[in-house]
């Protein structure tokens, strides 16, 4: 038995020598095959990251709001809120409410088609609720026509104190630079942005903090008895909503994606393999004259389209770091990307997959060529 396993183990070596000599006999299409991988590894990784990284990034900041309850008009969703907004004397409405210890409005208004939006507040009320924004540079607004913005979103747009900056088709100056972390990357007053908007005396939602955050379900419960068809969550569950299962239009997206992925990877493959069995016509013929089996020939071939995927998802996840890199010194204020390590093994092996998929028509061409044409090829 021991000299077979010997046998067997120094086959397998002298296989893989063989496999990676012929990778290396033909460096170009070797390298461009790889790096198709690669790309094809990235462009899943990065949009996982993305996702994953801005919808983290909102939950966040909807935690630092430091409020126990999420008080939302009818019909809106956790990415989006109704366009029929509240009262704004709800708040005040549930103050009355038992346990209710403070209730502070907002009004919020997307910018373009990203995640950025500019929020309307009360600055003396964000205090009572949380303490308040940490200012970096300047103060609060003031007046109607200023803004303030968290310091990784002046960044990005090269704000600073005192300039002048268009929004919503209105000029604003920045008054202030807070520490980011808290409900807004961008805020003015509430009362300026409901004129704005052409919504004066209405909300888009609401923030409540009990006296006791451990009611905190039971009180949602009781609410929802009183105020039927208002969207209102625990803190805790509304921003555990914010993830990719809970987003059927992202997660639908990242879907697409990988299919593509999947059918860029079968098609490299496909074309560096089938290359690949053409110029070695002879040396397949050689194989078979020796004795060497159509199984032999189809480990060969798939091993090397293995040994091309693994490189390639390697190379894929360290490319990642730099998209990383790009979107965080780019645009780091609209989206973050994380590094999201369960979604390596996924990615490398959706790359095999379809990796292995691409060199199934090259290994059966491979497999029925005759001996003797095989042996005359030039």
């Amino acid at each position: 038995m021991a000299p077979l396993v010997c046998f067997t183990l120094d086959f397998l070596s002298l296989l893989n020598k063989l496999i990676f000599a012929n990778l290396g006999h033909r460096p170009i299409r070797t390298l461009l095959s790889v790096l198709a991988i690669a790309v094809e590894v990235t462009m899943i990784l990065t949009l996982v990251g993305v996702s994953y990284g801005t919808l983290d990034e909102s939950a966040q900041r909807a935690r630092g709001v430091g409020a126990d309850i999420v008080f939302r008009p009818p019909g809106s969703s956790a990415l989006g809120l109704s366009t029929a907004p509240m009262s704004e004397k709800i708040p005040a409405i549930l103050m009355n409410e038992p346990h209710v210890a403070f209730a502070m409005g907002t009004v919020v208004l997307p910018l373009g088609g990203g995640f950025d939006s500019v929020t309307g507040l009360d600055l003396d009320q964000f205090t009572k609720l949380n303490g308040g924004f940490h200012f970096l540079e300047g103060g609060p607004m003031v007046n109607d026509d200023e803004l303030i913005v968290d310091e990784v979103y002046a960044r990005q747009k090269k704000w600073h104190v005192g300039d002048t900056v268009d929004l919503i088709n209105h000029q604003w100056r920045v008054a202030g630079i807070f520490e980011p972390g808290k409900l807004a990357r961008i805020a003015v007053k509430m009362h300026a942005l409901q004129t704005d908007t052409g919504n004066p005396g209405h909300l888009s939602q609401i923030y409540v903090k009990l006296d006791d955050p451990k009611r905190a379900d039971a009180e949602v419960d009781a609410l929802r008895a009183k105020y039927p068809g208002y969207q209102i969550f625990t803190m805790e569950y509304f921003t555990s909503l914010l993830s990719i299962n809970n987003v059927g239009l992202l997660k639908n997206f990242i879907y697409v994606v990988i299919g593509i992925s999947i059918i860029v990877g079968f098609i490299t493959v496909f074309m560096a393999m089938y290359t690949a069995v053409l110029e070695r016509t002879r040396e397949i013929g050689i194989l078979k004259a020796v004795g060497g089996s159509s199984g032999l020939i189809l480990n060969i071939l798939f091993r090397e389209t293995f040994a091309l995927a693994l490189l390639g998802a390697a190379l894929g996840i360290v490319l990642t770091y730099g998209t990383q890199w790009l979107m965080k010194h780019a645009v780091h204020a609209s989206l973050v990307q994380e590094t999201v390590y369960s979604w390596w093994p996924i990615a490398t092996g959706i790359a095999v997959a379809g990796a292995l998929l691409g060199a199934i028509v090259p290994g059966i061409k491979a497999v029925k060529q005759d001996v003797t044409e095989a042996l005359s090829y030039e």
